[in-house]
């Protein structure tokens, strides 16, 4: 593939991929022989190198597996595994699940906005923490329960939220 002309507008910021990055992408799509039946594959791999799939990523792998645009878009928007956007480098789920609702999750999440700055679905302007509301992390006997990336904290309050992140700084 040759260097990808288009650009991407997220939030007035334009993305510029340079072409030894693109080159990475040109290594994956190889990979898998550039065959569109291998393009969960190529797009997971593609995510693990650069963080996400923005929309000029996804485009350049459409004309290097040779499908459309707007099917690689479907396929990256369907599964909740690909993002679109950066995320933080500690991925912090907070459980909303029956049990951790009704033992005071939404109020873990408002103390969470208050001190990072940020709501549900967003990212910290340092890239350090990304906030997301999840439906159960199987872990109601710990209730309220919250993930920071792969570690579980369970009977979590308000006051003991910030401390724990403050151990992922």
């Amino acid at each position: 593939m040759s260097e990808c002309k288009c650009t991407c507008n997220q939030d007035t910021e334009i993305e510029v991929f340079l072409p030894e990055q693109l080159a990475q992408i040109d290594a994956i799509v190889a990979k898998y022989g550039a065959k569109p039946n291998y393009l969960i594959p190529i797009l997971k791999e593609t995510q693990e190198t650069f963080g996400y799939l923005p929309a000029q990523l996804q485009r350049y792998i459409a004309v290097g597996i040779n499908v459309p645009a707007s099917h690689i878009f479907g396929v990256v928007t369907f599964y909740a595994f690909f993002n679109t956007v950066p995320r933080g480098k500690h991925l912090i789920k907070v459980c909303t699940g029956t049990a951790c609702y009704v033992k005071g999750a939404m109020e873990l999440i408002v103390k969470i906005e208050s001190e990072l700055g940020i709501k549900v679905g967003e990212t910290t302007e340092d890239k350090k923490f990304t906030l997301e509301a999840v439906r159960c992390i199987g872990a109601c006997g710990l209730a309220p329960a919250v993930l920071v990336g792969e570690d579980t904290h369970g009977m979590v309050t308000p006051g003991k939220i910030m401390d724990i992140l403050r151990r992922y700084e």
